[in-house]
């Protein structure tokens, strides 16, 4: 495992058909390398809840100052068009959600490469990259369990949510409730929009991102007086970083050591903790199988 005490080691960096770059590992996570002149800006985004952007731009400039490369994290458009950034190669480095992690390596086969994924540090997490949906209701609603939910109106964050919409349609599949489960379900556009929904009566449940909801609680203390939890759904895959295969491979094995080893420098440890991380883990492909098992099961139901 690198780390600043590694013995020097050399890596080749391509940065273009004509022109190659040498630099030593340990150079780079010195943070005394300066930000070599012939590379291009590499453009960092996330497609998660705007309430993990600030996260975000914190480990985009952790990553940069360790490789002493100049990074930029794109956050000033909307989610939909940072996920097309990502599949049209205009951003670098992505922080997504499982399903459209599995919907990108089946449609743009061998375009992304996993980075790592979030292990969070609540012990329900268990030191695994795993997350869950909770099915959350007001605190004065009569509602109990999932089983209370039917006729109700139900409102999701998103069709390509693992969490918000996806394991809801695999869950219903798993009881054999393949039609109208609901008595209205209405798209809200994230889970943070689906949270206030809740809050206001529009709706009576939503499954939010367990990891989204703590954040939330940390925001906005009152919530945990205001919500109540009544079923667990997942665990899922955590959504993981992917990068594009476009950026050298050298450079990309490069940012996944960093990644992999945020945790074990003060700076990367702080920063991971402050936004509730224990760690940032490696991952594979075959780690998101289990959201395609979900996907498939899901096709049966229809709201």
């Amino acid at each position: 495992m690198l780390t600043s005490d590694t013995p020097t080691a050399i890596a080749f960096l391509k940065i273009s058909e004509k022109t190659t770059r040498y630099w030593d590992f340990n150079s780079c996570l010195n943070l005394n390398l300066d930000p070599p002149e012939l590379m291009n800006t590499l453009k960092f985004t996330s497609i998660q809840s705007p309430n993990a952007d600030e996260s975000c731009q914190a480990i985009t400039e952790y990553v940069g100052g360790r490789l002493g490369i100049p990074v930029e994290f794109v956050d000033d458009v909307s989610w939909q068009t940072r996920d097309q950034m990502l599949n049209e190669g205009e951003a670098d480095v992505g922080w997504v959600c499982g399903l459209p992690y599995v919907i990108k390596a089946n449609e743009h086969a061998g375009q992304f490469d996993l980075v790592a994924a979030p292990v969070m540090q609540h012990t329900r997490y268990q030191h695994r990259p795993i997350y869950y949906s909770d099915v959350v209701v007001r605190q004065d609603s009569k509602l109990q369990t999932f089983d209370d939910l039917k006729g109700k109106r139900w409102a999701y964050n998103e069709p390509n949510s693992q969490s918000g919409y996806n394991i809801t349609r695999y869950h219903l599949a798993v009881l054999r409730e393949e039609t109208g489960y609901f008595g209205r379900v209405i798209e809200a556009g994230s889970h943070l929009n689906a949270v206030d929904m809740i809050l206001s009566g529009e709706i009576d449940a939503a499954a939010i991102d367990s990891t989204v909801l703590e954040l939330a609680y940390e925001d906005r203390p009152e919530l945990k007086h205001d919500l109540r939890v009544v079923d667990v759904l997942g665990p899922s895959p955590i959504p993981p970083w992917i990068i594009n295969n476009n950026v050298p491979k050298d450079l990309r094995d490069a940012i996944k050591r960093v990644f992999w080893t945020m945790n074990m420098t003060e700076k990367g440890r702080a920063i991971l903790s402050r936004w509730q991380i224990e760690r940032l883990a490696p991952v594979r492909d075959a780690d998101y199988d289990p959201i395609r098992k979900m996907a498939k099961a899901a096709e049966s139901v229809k709201w």
